[in-house]
């Protein structure tokens, strides 16, 4: 341990018969377990004390693996098993190895890694568990005991695997037979938790032993051979640009979801997102998609196109994995392995907040188009690798060029290359290509030259090429432009020529306006419009024509500014200046102007100077400021419009909304009446009483409710969320959320309400997940709550046949057939109850009992369970009774009370009780009884030779001195000849009653003798209470 400067050693193990093979601290760093090769095991903390050790016989170790939670160990064979732990040293189970599945040879385990979860998971529920083998063969397991896991065949010799520090790509180090070379190649694949490969790094030396991560997973090491060798990552960011905005994502530890951050870098105002299964971010002009996966269940996944501050514009939602998505102005084109989807969205400009709902109810669908790889080209389809407008990589190399928006095939082309990323430059006519290694090369498109075979053909590769880039941008205005990042520096080429290299810097950003632009400018301000007319038509280019219209708009000479607004092809220009024509103020013309150029100050105040509030309110309505429209309604003359009112205060709460500003948004929605905005923000801010008492004030079956009451089912409030449900008349949703909620009495209540018949087959579907996890009484109590009492009587009796097989101790199986009985006297009375609830009219106690009892004959099929409920609890009672009675000196009693046990066999094995038997009546001098019990014992078909040979040999001892006749004979075996009937017999004290007086338990209807009774508080065999 190095401390303050200096090395200090702290645990210290001297043990010359082995070597230390592995060692693994644990999540926390609190506790650290050593392995040797002979199968000892040590674990310490981290003050250098011994927890425990252990020494596991018969085993070679060879790695050590703690679980994230630290309550399990995985220990590594040199055979190849993984045998699992618990954290105190106990063996538990093997676990099952697929990856290995149809291996032959020898195998050894190159690496385990669990990733302990401290940065968070990319996804719920990810694999995080990594095993690997020197053959090649990978696993990654969500747990240790995980049935289907994610396998990888890396097709080479692993010598070391590690999880990078928040889990999201494993890294693989070993080496491969080279086909054209002797010697080996050095190789790390890089993998996603999902087995997706990513990125191969080549490794110069003649072997690598080992690799490891730095903390923050944007270096590695690599030991090979006598050197260490470090290697820059780059990591894929979820992340894009649109609208001075940018949008990335990242994971926090403690919440499952992709937090996802909306950056203005104009105003360096941040808002957050947070998003469920985040696949990509995809960004375009104004705009960006997050693609999304819908449902964990289901194989759906969700596009939804959000705008610079994050706000959902239109989600939509397609049936293929996105696996690759880009995006232009008006498309959205994603691709999966098998087949590419083509989405041309629409959205309307200049909308207010609170006015997106309503457009995105009312608007035409954008057009879709979803197409097969192979629709129109031949040949076997490895999968799409990227999109850039028209054209899709196939990871087999084949290069397929659509044209857009109709989808039309138009040329294939191969590649010599396993395709990475693509990109097209702004005129379509050159190809970027970024294969697998980080090699970057160029394809001509349109080049028409001859093959080695003589043959006419389109594309050509071009010779530049680079090693190690990881990303490259072409310009936007001109095609032989681009920028790349080669390792840690960025390179801008112009014609395929590398200008200096520049480490970009945000001063680099500048405006400029050209000399042509500047000229036209002040022309206008000094000669006038006529004249700067003539000089842009010599000198004609889209900006200057702007440059006259915006002019002519502020001198009002419409004619010219529609002939500029023509030349500059803008067509919502041209609309303008036509509605300026039709308007005869010059006064409203000039506020229209200044709200054109977005002086809306000035707009709105030569509005109010015209009179005309109407108009200001309607300008700052469609801006979205809904401050100054409630302004602008509250100081003018006149009563203000309700339905304006409204519109204003929902607007300042979509305001404070969008920002994430739930509690400022709550006051604006409450005056705005905006019920269903309301509920959001409540929800925010888990405010959970507020959504309980919006759920109240609602009436019955809005529509709202239904929202609401699912909303309190996500945070565990059954009782409201029930009423929310009932309320909207959805009874069969109500109990959906009890069983969600494990409210199983208040689903059965719910479901025998409203008569539905689905809550048994629930309950029996969660009995047996119950039954799998081995939790039994879970399963009872689990009917018990439901008051499902026979089939909790059912279980219980299962549980207390299996307890005694397992030869238990005797108390606590009586307990459990007490139980059981206790179980089915609930059921009777449940039935009586019910068969009473049924009759009408006055009808007597018995009659309905009798009802009762008839239709519990009708519904039960084990007959066991109701005739003879208490047998078992009885059997155990009296085998307990009578050794208590033995071994207090009680002898007679006790030979009394075991002959009862001679009509429990099917309950007790046989054995023991003529074991019991013979033992009292021996001791009681009772031989001739005695005898009998012998005799029983040695015929007993169950007994072993050697068993019934000590039996013979015993009694041989026994009756050589004693005559096997007895002169006692017990009260009971009289009894039981002279008297007609079965006589009650006390369970306090094993005699049969036969005195007329007697007390009976009200539970279990047993007796007890007059006398005995008033020594006790409780039953002796079920042990309610006596009064």
């Amino acid at each position: 341990m190095l401390y303050k400067g200096a090395w200090y050693e702290e645990m210290i193990n001297n043990r010359n018969k082995s070597v230390v093979r592995s060692m693994s601290w644990n999540a926390d760093g609190q506790k650290i377990c050593i392995v040797y090769e002979d199968g000892a095991v040590i674990v310490g903390s981290v003050d250098g004390n011994r927890i425990w050790g252990k020494d596991l016989k018969g085993t070679q170790l060879s790695h050590v693996a703690w679980s994230p939670d630290s309550k399990t160990l995985l220990f590594g064979m040199a055979n190849g098993e993984i045998h699992i732990y618990d954290n105190q040293g106990s063996f538990m189970m093997k676990m099952k190895m697929n990856c290995l599945v149809n291996v032959m040879g020898a195998f050894s385990i190159a690496g385990i890694h669990w990733y302990p979860g401290t940065e968070g998971y990319v996804e719920p529920d990810c694999p995080c568990l990594a095993i690997c083998f020197d053959n090649g063969r990978c696993q990654i397991m969500r747990h240790e005991n995980d049935q289907n896991p994610v396998l990888i065949d890396t097709a080479m010799n692993v010598m070391s695997i590690q999880w990078n520090h928040c889990g999201n790509v494993l890294a693989v180090a070993g080496f491969q037979k080279a086909a054209s070379q002797d010697k080996d190649v050095n190789l790390v694949q890089f993998y996603t938790p999902f087995g997706e490969h990513l990125r191969t790094l080549r490794v110069p030396g003649k072997q690598m032993s080992s690799l490891s991560w730095e903390g923050g997973g944007l270096k590695i090491a690599l030991a090979v051979d006598s050197s260490i060798y470090f290697a820059n990552i780059r990591p894929d960011y979820k992340w894009g640009y649109c609208s001075n905005t940018v949008v990335y994502a990242y994971v926090r530890p403690n919440r499952p979801e992709y937090c996802v951050v909306f950056w203005d870098t104009k105003n360096n105002e941040k808002y957050l997102k947070y998003v469920k299964s985040l696949i990509s971010i995809t960004t375009c002009g104004d705009f960006c998609i997050l693609a999304t996966k819908a449902d964990e269940s289901q194989p759906q996944y969700v596009l939804v196109l959000c705008n610079s501050i994050g706000t959902p514009l239109d989600p939509k939602y397609i049936d293929i994995a996105p696996l690759f998505v880009t995006m232009t102005k008006t498309q959205v084109i994603v691709a999966s392995k098998e087949a590419f989807y083509i989405w041309q969205y629409r959205v309307a400009k200049k909308l207010t907040a609170m006015e997106i709902n309503q457009v995105s109810r009312t608007r035409k669908e954008g057009r879709e188009r979803i197409c097969h790889v192979d629709d129109t080209s031949s040949g076997a389809a490895d999968g799409i690798l990227d999109y850039a407008k028209a054209l899709q990589g196939r990871e087999s190399g084949t290069l397929q060029r659509y044209s857009l928006p109709n989808v039309g095939f138009i040329q294939t082309y191969v590649l010599n290359c396993w395709p990475y990323q693509l990109s097209l430059n702004c005129n379509s006519s050159r190809l970027a290509i970024i294969d697998l290694s980080g090699l970057l090369m160029f394809f001509d498109l349109d080049a028409r030259v001859t093959d080695s075979k003589g043959q006419h053909v389109i594309g050509e590769q071009l010779k530049l090429e680079r090693k190690d880039v990881w990303d490259m941008k072409w310009a936007k205005d001109n095609p032989d432009l681009f920028a790349m990042m080669e390792k840690t520096r960025m390179y801008v080429f112009r014609n395929l020529d590398p200008e200096n290299p520049e480490h970009p810097n945000k001063d680099f950003i500048i405006n400029f306006e050209i000399r042509s632009l500047r000229d036209s400018r002040a022309l206008i301000e000094e000669v006038g419009i006529e004249e700067s007319s003539q000089f842009i038509e010599d000198n004609p280019h889209p900006r200057l024509w702007r440059l006259l219209a915006e002019a002519a708009l502020q001198k009002l000479d419409l004619q010219t500014a529609e002939q500029a607004f023509v030349r500059y092809k803008d067509y919502q220009g041209i609309k303008f200046v036509k509605r300026l024509g039709n308007l005869k103020s010059e006064s409203m013309k000039q506020a229209e102007v200044a709200a054109y150029f977005g002086r809306f100050e000035e707009a709105e105040r030569m509005y109010l100077d015209m009179d005309r509030r109407d108009l200001a309110i309607s300008l700052r309505i469609k801006l979205g400021d809904g401050f100054r429209v409630l302004q602008l309604l509250k100081t003018g003359s006149g009563h203000a419009d309700d339905s304006l009112l409204e519109q204003a205060h929902n607007a300042i709460g979509d305001y404070f909304a969008d920002r994430q500003k739930w509690a400022n948004a709550v006051q604006y929605y409450v005056q705005g009446r905006n019920q269903d905005r309301l509920a959001e923000c409540y929800y925010m801010l888990e405010d959970y009483q507020g959504l309980e008492d919006l759920a109240n004030s609602l009436p019955e079956n809005n529509k709202l409710l239904s929202d609401i009451a699912h909303k309190l089912v996500t945070v565990g409030m059954c009782d409201q969320a029930v009423t929310a449900f009932l309320k909207c008349n959805k009874p069969k949703e109500a109990v959906d959320c009890c069983v969600h909620l494990n409210q199983w009495k208040k689903a059965v209540e719910l479901a025998k309400q409203y008569s539905m018949k689905e809550i048994g087959s629930l309950l029996a579907r969660y009995a047996s997940h119950l039954l799998e996890k081995n939790k039994p009484l879970d399963a009872v109590k689990l009917y018990y709550k439901a008051s499902y009492f026979f089939d909790a009587a059912k279980l219980m009796f299962k549980i207390a046949d299996d307890e005694a097989k397992k030869r238990t101790k005797p108390l606590r199986v009586k307990k459990l057939y007490v139980m059981s009985a206790l179980l089915v006297e609930q059921y009777h009375e449940q039935m009586k109850n019910a068969q009473r609830g049924k009759t009408k009219g006055k009808t007597s106690e018995a009659t309905s009992a009798l009802a009762g009892l008839l239709e519990e004959d009708v519904l039960s099929s084990d007959s066991r369970l109701i005739d003879n409920a208490w047998r078992g609890a009885e059997a155990y009672h009296f085998f307990i009774l009578a050794q208590r009675q033995l071994y207090e000196g009680y002898i007679d009693t006790a030979m009394k009370t075991a002959l009862h046990l001679r009509d429990y066999e099917d309950v007790i094995p046989a054995v023991e009780v003529y074991s019991l038997l013979a033992l009292c009546a021996c001791a009681n001098r009772a031989f001739g009884i005695c005898s009998k019990a012998f005799v029983k014992l040695e015929s007993l078909e169950t007994l072993s030779s050697e068993q019934r040979e000590q039996y013979e040999d015993l009694a041989l001892q026994i009756f050589a001195k004693r005559c096997p006749t007895s002169n006692k004979k017990s009260d009971l075996d009289g009894l039981l000849e002279e008297g007609e009937g079965k006589l009650p017999t006390c369970v306090a004290t094993g005699r049969p009653i036969t005195e007329y007086q007697f007390w009976m338990c009200s539970v279990c209807k047993h007796c007890v003798q007059a006398q005995e009774i008033s020594n006790y508080n409780f039953c002796p065999l079920c042990h309610s209470s006596v009064s």
